[in-house]
C-alpha cells in the first residue's frame, strides 16, 4: 500500500462562498480572464441577487496553467451577488447582444456596517458597481470543464 498522493486527486467542481474581502480575493482569482456575453448577467431586484453565468479557466487544476501535460480547460460558473440594493455600470453598452466581456478582476470597498461595494472590472475599461449590504458571493461550477476554444491562457503582458 502506499500513500496517496496530491497528483492522484480528483478535481471535483468548485463550490465556495465569500463573505470578507480575503474570500472575495480568492474568487476573484478564480474567475479572473473568464468571459461570458453580456446575456448571461442578470439582476433580480425583488431577491436583491445580481448573477453571472460565466466561462471561467480552470486555475486551480495543477496540470493545466498552459503546460504540455494537459490542455487549457474553462468550466461554465454561476456567480451570484446577494444582498444588491444597486447596480450601477461603466463603459459597457448593455444593447450590443453579441458582446463578449472579459472580467478581470473582484474587488470590495468597504462602508459602514458590513455594506460597501463590490467592483467588477473587465477587460476594456468596462466595469460593474454593486451596492451591497452585505458581502455574501457564491461561486459554483455548473458544467464539466471542457478544453478552451482558444487552447491558451490569456497574456496581459502583449
Amino acid at each position: 500500500m502506499t500513500d496517496a498522493r496530491f497528483e492522484d486527486a480528483q478535481t471535483s467542481p468548485l463550490r465556495l462562498k465569500a463573505d470578507d474581502p480575503e474570500g472575495l480575493a480568492v474568487i476573484s482569482a478564480l474567475v479572473q480572464d473568464a468571459v461570458f456575453p453580456i446575456t448571461e448577467m442578470t439582476y433580480v431586484r425583488a431577491r436583491r441577487r445580481f448573477a453571472l453565468m460565466l466561462n471561467r479557466l480552470r486555475r486551480e487544476d495543477p496540470d493545466h496553467a498552459g503546460r504540455d501535460r494537459k490542455p487549457v480547460e474553462r468550466v461554465q460558473s454561476l456567480l451570484v451577488f446577494e444582498e444588491v440594493v444597486v447596480v450601477h455600470s461603466s463603459g459597457i453598452d448593455q444593447g450590443q447582444k453579441e458582446m463578449v466581456l472579459s472580467l478581470l478582476a473582484l474587488s470590495f470597498e468597504p462602508a459602514a456596517e458590513g455594506s460597501g461595494r463590490v467592483i467588477l472590472t473587465f477587460a476594456g475599461g468596462g466595469a460593474l458597481c454593486l451596492t451591497v449590504e452585505a458581502l455574501d458571493v457564491h461561486l459554483r461550477d455548473v458544467t464539466r470543464p471542457y478544453t478552451a476554444p482558444s487552447g491558451k491562457v490569456p497574456d496581459h503582458n502583449l
